[in-house]
């Protein structure tokens, strides 16, 4: 039992956790249960971004998020499934948003030096992003649902060649 209690983590530095990262400036860092074996039902993203760049278009399928705003200013966008309105809040210093768990929402910095801590009720959220849906779903499924032109669609799509998690995406020429 005493060998089982040492390897108990009580104490973590999501400094040293990054989830993902776009330059210096735009980049998230997670500690959940796979970082913390202690942690039961919360999670955290720990969310830096300049003024702009944008948290995609998502939604977590197993928990609801608690966005904090430590520093800077943010929109946190809801799509409310049941009556389909866009609803925005701008966060500060101080200030939450909560998103239901699978609504779909982003997060766009209003000021360079934006800081947000999403909180989550799962001990690792689960997350579809639009990025994914967007490259992943056949061309000629689009096409055919929506009425487009598949070829048009194609060339649409074909810059997202990844998940994207913060936007915009810096292009490589």
């Amino acid at each position: 039992m005493h060998d089982q209690q040492k390897a108990l983590q009580f104490t973590f530095d999501v400094n040293d956790s990054p989830f993902f990262v776009q330059d210096n400036q735009n980049y998230i860092n997670i500690v959940g249960q796979k970082q913390m074996n202690t942690l039961k039902n919360l999670s955290l993203l720990d969310i830096f971004l300049s003024n702009q760049h944008i948290v995609e278009p998502h939604y977590h399928q197993n928990a609801s998020e608690l966005v904090y705003c430590i520093s800077g200013s943010a929109l946190v966008a809801i799509l409310n499934p049941d009556t389909k309105q866009l609803m925005q809040f701008q966060i500060t210093p101080g200030q939450v948003a909560n998103v239901p768990q699978g609504w779909w929402h982003y997060e766009i910095a209003l000021t360079d030096h934006t800081h947000l801590l999403a909180i989550f009720d799962a001990p690792n959220p689960e997350v579809i992003l639009g990025s994914d849906l967007l490259r992943l779903t056949p061309p000629e499924v689009m096409a055919y649902t929506y009425g487009l032109n598949q070829q048009l669609w194609q060339q649409a799509v074909a810059p997202i060649q990844s998940s994207t998690y913060i936007g915009p995406v810096q292009h490589r020429y």
